[in-house]
């Protein structure tokens, strides 16, 4: 299992008129956590971009218990459970201190500049056949 954290404050300009975190800002936030896990596990977006990689979007979800308010301080958890072959499975959780707020869960998967499915670069291959024993 691989976990991250990453830390974000709620802009007023994320908010709706009913003063809580409109739905879809919750992605992007999701975005920041995954984006971060990779770049911790050696792997930042720029450089797959620079190799000749994408890593798209093929399913996404959100779950919604709590509302999150203009200038709360959340935490956004994100776990990879399980090894990856050919999809990544990333889990979040949206937390306000201790309290959860949100979960959710994406899905992805290597493309190439083309955007045609090709595999994970060997280097990816060989850090997560390491982590996942």
């Amino acid at each position: 299992m691989i976990q991250s954290r990453a830390s974000v404050t709620v802009r007023y300009a994320e908010t709706d008129m009913m003063g809580i975190v409109y739905h879809a800002n919750y992605l992007p936030w999701f975005e920041v956590a995954r984006t971060q896990l990779l770049r911790e596990q050696g792997f930042p977006y720029r450089q797959l971009e620079a190799d000749g990689y994408r890593i798209p979007v093929l399913e996404v979800a959100a779950k919604f218990i709590r509302p999150a308010v203009y200038d709360d301080n959340l935490t956004i958890v994100v776990t990879m459970r399980e090894k990856p072959l050919l999809r990544i499975r990333l889990e979040y959780e949206v937390f306000r201190g201790e309290e959860l707020l949100a979960t959710g869960h994406s899905a992805h998967a290597f493309c190439d500049l083309n955007g045609r499915p090709t595999r994970p670069p060997p280097a990816f291959v060989a850090k997560m056949g390491e982590t996942f024993q």
